[in-house]
């Protein structure tokens, strides 16, 4: 049985992307131009579960038209921790008690994956509520989104990563198969590992 747990989403896009060598958000998924970019695929599979979407990028930070809510990181280089907490208040603002938060290099990210967590996360009320498969995937969780307000202790405490939040609150782990949809990609061969040819297509014009 699916959840019906409302959850907002928060997309987070605003990384250096070192090891890619360019900005992962508006890297086409084919390396065509016209070629839908991976923040475009991210947040279409989001929306499918999740209402309110917020992307949270990098000041200046270019990106293509959306149908989410851009927000703005307030500091750049400090990790995802500042930016999951700008995407978790904008998203208990509008009212939601939780939020799916995900990296945006995530191309094979399914609504599945969402659903099979959002079940745990209403059962068990925890604070968040993570996929274990060998290892955490921090950057593809259920959190609440009241965890807002403990991240600037975190952050004031020299604390920049996603674990330090998972530590220090209510984390329960879910145990699933490796599988794509919890990928993320680092490189351009690795976006082409991943990515199934049926997903490289366009979005459906609204």
């Amino acid at each position: 049985m699916m959840s019906s747990l409302p959850l907002a989403a928060v997309v987070l896009a605003g990384g250096a992307s070192k090891r890619m060598g360019r900005d992962k958000a508006t890297l086409p998924l084919d390396g065509s131009p016209g070629s839908p970019t991976l923040v475009e695929r991210v947040v279409s599979v989001v929306s499918a579960r999740c209402e309110p979407v917020f992307v949270v990028a990098a000041p200046g930070q270019a990106l293509p038209t959306l149908d989410a809510v851009v927000l703005r990181d307030e500091v750049m280089g400090v990790g995802p921790l500042l930016a999951t907490a700008r995407g978790l208040r904008a998203a208990a603002e509008a009212g939601r008690e939780h939020a799916f938060v995900c990296a945006v290099d995530m191309p094979a990210l399914t609504a599945d994956v969402i659903d099979t967590l959002a079940g745990p996360a209403e059962r068990l009320d925890a604070d968040v509520v993570l996929p274990w498969d060998g290892r955490d995937h921090y950057l593809a969780g259920i959190y609440r989104t009241a965890l807002h307000a403990v991240i600037p202790g975190l952050l004031e405490a020299g604390q920049r990563s996603m674990r330090s939040l998972a530590d220090s609150v209510d984390t329960q782990r879910i145990v699933m198969p490796e599988q794509p949809a919890l990928a993320n990609v680092n490189t351009a061969a690795e976006l082409e590992a991943v990515l199934p040819p049926r997903l490289i297509s366009k979005p459906a014009s609204k």
